[in-house]
């Protein structure tokens, strides 16, 4: 009985730490895209996407993409006829930087500090697209998209966008209950019945080869799986009860926001007609050389940091 309730608080603590976040901000950035504030963005960047490799239009995926979520810089690009080399820049750079002011609230709510989230997710982007455009010779057919966007009715006077931006605030809110209540509550069982060992245990090779301690595996795992979001709801809670150090939290967020939810975040890209295969292996590579680079850069500070304490 004390499992189920402790797993049960567990999750309404971490809903709410994490819904204070996400509430405000899906209903603030809803509410801008009815503004002028969005595409005076996306004239502001169009000039710099020759850059990537990407015509002028391609600014508007990527600025729906950062300001709101994967699924709107996929109807974003939807609704431009693009080539495929362009359409596979702007997936792999997605991957990389989107839903930007959800997921830096949620990341410093555990601690990683704002600067880490930027350079981390904007570099990834910028440079996978430099790389990519400079590198691959093809991919100048017209993309085929499996399917097209629905048209939606833009919502007529501030009352109305103000409703929908509440609407799909709730709607976020409610999602990330319906996964980190249950999610809490099978790990607090996990625990109680030792198993969570056993996961740690398994998880071994890969927090050994990111150099962060074996309490930090759990967190790995559910945001590969579930997102961001839902690794930061058992990263508060493994900082508060499992000791999970400062150093362990940086580095697990460093690969999660380089590769999380690899499996949705895969998948919904398929409609586009592009190469999944070869995004999935940029996602996890990159995830794994940058931690492991950083995370060497970081022993060595640590060992300098003691010998001149001990010189």
């Amino acid at each position: 009985m004390s499992t189920l309730k402790n797993g049960l608080m567990a999750g309404l603590k971490t809903t709410w730490a994490l819904g204070k976040i996400i509430f405000p901000i899906t209903l603030l950035v809803t509410m801008l895209q009815f503004t002028p504030v969005l595409p005076f963005i996306v004239n502001l960047v169009a000039p710099f996407m020759s850059i990537f490799g990407l015509s002028g239009d391609a600014a508007i995926p990527l600025v729906l993409g950062n300001a709101l979520n994967l699924y709107a810089g996929i109807a974003g690009i939807l609704s431009l006829e693009l080539t495929v080399k362009e359409v596979f820049i702007l997936a792999v750079m997605l991957s990389f930087s989107h839903n930007m002011f959800i997921e830096t609230g949620v990341a410093l709510k555990v601690g990683v500090k704002l600067w880490v989230v930027l350079v981390v997710r904007f570099g990834l982007a910028a440079l996978s697209g430099i790389i990519i455009n400079l590198a691959w010779p093809g991919g100048a057919e017209i993309a085929q998209y499996g399917f097209t966007p629905e048209a939606v009715a833009a919502p007529e006077g501030w009352l109305a966008i103000f409703l929908l931006g509440l609407e799909k605030a709730g709607f976020g809110v409610l999602q990330l209950a319906i996964i980190v209540i249950p999610l809490m509550l099978a790990i607090q069982i996990l625990k109680d019945t030792k198993y969570l060992n056993r996961i740690s245990d398994m998880m071994g090779p890969l927090t050994r080869l990111l150099g962060v301690q074996k309490n930090a595996s759990l967190t790995l795992a559910s945001g590969l799986i579930f997102g961001l979001a839902m690794g930061a709801g058992v990263m508060i809670q493994a900082v508060q009860e499992d000791g999970v150090s400062k150093k362990d939290a940086t580095l697990a967020f460093i690969f999660l926001v380089a590769c999380h939810a690899i499996v949705e975040d895969t998948l919904i890209f398929i409609p586009l007609g592009i190469p999944i295969w070869p995004l999935l292996a940029i996602r996890v590579v990159t995830a794994l050389a940058l931690t492991i680079f950083v995370s060497y850069l970081w022993r060595k500070a640590e060992e300098n940091r003691k010998e001149v304490f001990s010189a």
